[in-house]
């Protein structure tokens, strides 16, 4: 499996539900598990069914985010050196050319994307437009509703 691009921010998010869902959803679904099988007979017992599935649920997650780790590239933005030009991490400012909103985006791994915090995933149309761009560039986004230009306000490493 190839490297997994996260921010050090990204990384830490990660780190935390794994121990959450080891220390705290994994014991509660047992016992939940262990509460429904007294209750008698397994083959009726929704109680027992959904405190499966759960359990189910929570070992796959965690083995996707062990993967996620095992795998992860951690990069920090702070420790970036790009001479101002636009790569993962970055946080870019731009300008929609077509209606002049301003919007500040930064580029962050595929688990970590949240358009609500402003963070777009690397593998996003607007970020691959972004990539190698400079402040003062011009990068065309293939929207769904058509091409869309922004200009590169600023990039930042924070």
């Amino acid at each position: 499996m190839s490297k997994v691009p996260l921010t050090k921010s990204g990384a830490e998010k990660l780190r935390q539900e794994l121990h959450r869902l080891k220390t705290v959803d994994r014991p509660n679904v047992v016992a939940a598990i262990a509460e429904a099988r007294a209750h008698g007979d397994l083959s009726e017992n929704a109680e027992y069914a959904a405190a499966r599935e759960r359990q189910s649920f929570i070992e796959g997650r965690l083995q996707e985010i062990e993967g996620k780790l095992g795998n992860a590239q951690i990069i920090d933005p702070q420790l970036l050196d790009a001479d101002g030009r636009c790569v993962f991490g970055a946080t870019v400012e731009l300008e929609d050319l077509e209606s002049g909103d301003k919007v500040t985006y930064q580029i962050v791994g595929e688990d970590e994307a949240d358009l609500k915090n402003s963070k777009i995933s690397i593998s996003s149309p607007i970020a691959r437009a972004l990539i190698g761009k400079y402040a003062g560039d011009i990068a065309e986004v293939k929207a769904p509703g058509g091409v869309r230009e922004y200009e590169v306000l600023d990039v930042k490493y924070v």
